[in-house]
């Protein structure tokens, strides 16, 4: 009889040790998985809603638009109304609201030049703080409670995206890669959006912590907050604002300290223990004159790298599967090879672990250019897993394109027991902390992880979970039958999950996955070195 793992189990192989700073919390913090936008926009806007006098909300996120109605309403429609003008009538009634977004001294532009998105923070925060709710007679009331966060190493950004909202001192956190942008919300089979005359989708996810998880959340938006306030005052340069005046980039009179932290109720879940890793380097920011670098006063001199270790360990553990969904699958300026994952996926290959990567048909906008993506193999996977592995185990190995779809969600699926979703790519500059990041992972000995994978495929392949189709998708072996046919177990026909002789009730509306293969210029040198 085969050995089920106990929950200490699983803890001591997939998670890293806890330690004070970054504690594993077991059985006390729930864990739910939330995929896509219209879910997660839709949970937010009813939070917003029911603040009340004495409760909060607390957002850092790498941008925002003012404009955006949770609803999915646009200007116009009956019933708009944007999240600001929500959240600036909750404080006029006595709510905590703050937001810190990302201003980074150099990707994309700081907020004092004509390009970027943190040019585009920079506006969103004018107009944050001068807003005037609708519905209340009363100036504005956002005007100390909006900060840009320019800290961070020249080549880094402050990426993380998480709120926390405290109800009657009960605390709800979601940790994810969601902004709040209208092309977020979005949902499967991915119709909504257009670029040009393309069709055009965005998959995202999030997580929604409860109970000590949740303190630890607020505790992140805390440090960003406390640091973000005691920054040396900045301004925008005048040309680039339309009133033409000198704008300070944080305003003088923003609170510092947050309120008492209330004490949270642990949340029963059995069987799950949950951490809340992240991602910083040690310095704070850096001055233009001499580059002189100024610390962090709550980051140890080596950075923290709490998500890399937890990606490392859980990858290191893997025994069936690593399924990860990423924008990217290579590396970026501002990362380092020590904080590379791509070892670890060769290694697991080698164990004979089947490793599955899930990226971009259509690139976002917001990297600029050409939004196609062609279905190859990155450069990175193939020279730093694929073609260090012997030819027998690259088998073990597959990478796929969702057609017309940007793949923005940051998860990583292990054996149907470990998942991670936050704001961290797979690339070294988010696991070294060149771009402050933050993840919420959960080991668990019941169906979180695997009902989780279920969901996740059956969208990909663009299917209704029937019930003929809930069993081959809950099978694990069977379900890895999708992604490579040699997969499947003994005395399953080949052609389980091809176009013909599909098992019954799998009728895909389309067919949207493609695999990504090596580019023709990599096969023609293969064929001449052989």
């Amino acid at each position: 009889m085969p050995h089920v793992p106990s929950l200490t189990d699983l803890i001591d192989r997939y998670l890293p040790p806890a330690t004070e700073a970054c504690p594993t919390f077991t059985e006390n913090s729930r864990f739910e998985p939330i995929i896509d936008g219209v879910t997660y926009f839709t949970e937010l806007a009813g939070h917003m809603e029911a603040l009340g006098p004495g409760d909060a909300v607390y957002i850092a996120g790498y941008q925002a638009d003012p404009h955006l109605d949770l609803t999915g309403r646009v200007a116009g429609d009956a019933g708009y109304r944007p999240f600001t003008d929500v959240l600036a009538e909750k404080a006029a009634d006595g709510a905590d609201v703050r937001i810190v977004l990302s201003a980074a001294e150099y990707p994309g532009g700081g907020p004092w030049l004509p390009i970027g998105p943190f040019l585009a923070n920079t506006l969103a925060a004018r107009v944050i703080r001068a807003w005037k709710p609708s519905t209340r007679e009363s100036g504005p009331t956002l005007e100390n409670r909006v900060l840009l966060d320019w800290s961070g190493p020249v080549l880094g950004s402050n990426h993380q995206k998480l709120v926390v909202f405290s109800h009657g001192g009960v605390l709800t956190a979601y940790v994810g890669g969601l902004d709040l942008s209208p092309s977020r919300f979005d949902h499967s089979p991915h119709r909504r959006l257009r670029l040009g005359e393309h069709r055009w989708g965005w998959h995202d996810a999030a997580a929604r912590l409860h109970g000590p998880a949740a303190a630890r959340v607020r505790e992140t938006f805390q440090f960003r907050w406390q640091n973000t306030a005691a920054l040396p005052p900045r301004f925008a340069t005048t040309s680039l604002l339309s009133s033409g005046e000198r704008t300070v980039l944080n305003p003088p009179d923003s609170p510092v300290e947050l309120p008492p932290a209330p004490e949270q109720p642990e949340h029963p879940a059995e069987g799950t223990a949950v951490q809340v890793v992240r991602s910083y380097r040690p310095w704070s920011l850096y001055r233009h004159r001499g580059w002189r670098r100024m610390r962090r006063a709550n980051v140890v001199r080596a950075g923290i790298q709490e998500i890399y270790h937890a990606m490392a360990t859980a990858i290191g553990a893997a025994e069936k599967y690593i399924y990860l969904e990423d924008q990217y699958f290579h590396e970026a300026p501002g990362g380092d090879p020590r904080f590379q994952l791509y070892g670890g996926l060769r290694s697991a290959a080698r164990r004979g672990v089947k490793v599955i990567l899930i990226g971009s048909g259509r690139k976002d906008p917001a990297d600029g250019g050409d939004s196609t993506v062609r279905p190859v193999i990155t450069r990175d996977l193939r020279r730093r897993v694929l073609d260090r592995l012997p030819p027998a185990d690259r088998r073990n190995v597959v990478m796929y394109r969702i057609d017309n779809l940007t793949v923005h969600t940051k998860l990583m699926l292990v054996d149907d027991v470990f998942a991670s979703i936050g704001s961290a790519n797979f690339f070294s500059r988010s696991m070294v902390g060149t771009d402050s990041e933050i993840t919420s992972t959960l080991v668990t000995t019941g169906d979180v992880v695997r009902d989780l994978r279920v969901r996740l495929w059956a969208e990909h392949l663009r299917a209704p979970v029937t019930e003929q189709l809930a069993p081959a998708l809950t099978d694990l072996e069977t379900a890895l039958g999708i992604w490579r046919r040699e997969w499947l177990p003994a005395g399953h026909p080949p052609q389980t999950w091809r176009r013909h002789g599909l098992p019954a009730g799998f009728a895909p509306a389309e067919w949207a996955l493609t695999p990504a293969r090596y580019s023709a210029a990599v096969l023609r040198r293969e064929r001449w070195r052989h």
